[in-house]
């Protein structure tokens, strides 16, 4: 064998960078991979945290409509608690229902901020009626976030619990083991 054929099949300087090009190629491998597995969750997690906005949202609505029709039914259209309800129903039609652009001129539209406007508005509102407000997005959460008021009140109140089998105590002959 000479050195001529050995210098044509061997190229050594391909092993000074044997390395850095395994590592470049599991990069650009990991990165495509986590890409595209980013983007996947990055939709769930929007899908997951944009339905319970709405859930809120709508609960938000739902209870200034309701006041809103209560006050009109009863002609006072000029009272306090009326006009936090005209707010709260102004910022609630403000928040967008769609995913806004970049080309959108809704993108200046700072959804946290107007978000906790309406949460304030929201607390406003109860407050002027003497409702206590609930701010629980769902019922998973309802667990967790219990108040002081609630905790007092399931301790005095005594467990009804219902016998489905009746038991009967039994000798202590049968219960050998």
């Amino acid at each position: 064998m000479t050195d001529e054929t050995f210098d044509e099949t061997f190229d050594l300087e391909s092993l000074i960078h044997l390395e850095q090009s395994f590592y470049d190629a599991g990069h650009s491998d990991g990165f495509a991979h986590g890409r595209i597995h980013g983007l996947i969750e990055g939709r769930a997690l929007g899908r997951e945290k944009g339905f319970e906005m709405w859930e809120e949202l709508g609960y938000y609505e739902g209870f200034a409509l309701m006041w809103q029709a209560i006050y009109l039914n009863q002609g006072k259209g000029e009272e306090r608690a009326f006009h936090h309800v005209k707010h709260l129903l102004e910022f609630i039609s403000q928040f967008p229902r769609v995913n806004p652009s970049s080309a959108d001129t809704s993108a200046d539209l700072d959804i946290p901020k107007l978000f906790r406007q309406i949460r304030s508005r929201y607390k406003a509102l109860c407050s002027s009626l003497g409702v206590r407000p609930s701010l629980r997005a769902s019922s998973e959460e309802q667990g967790k976030e219990r108040s002081v008021e609630d905790e007092l009140d399931a301790a005095n109140q005594k467990p009804i619990t219902k016998a489905v089998w009746k038991l009967e105590p039994s000798s202590s002959e049968e219960m050998s083991f």
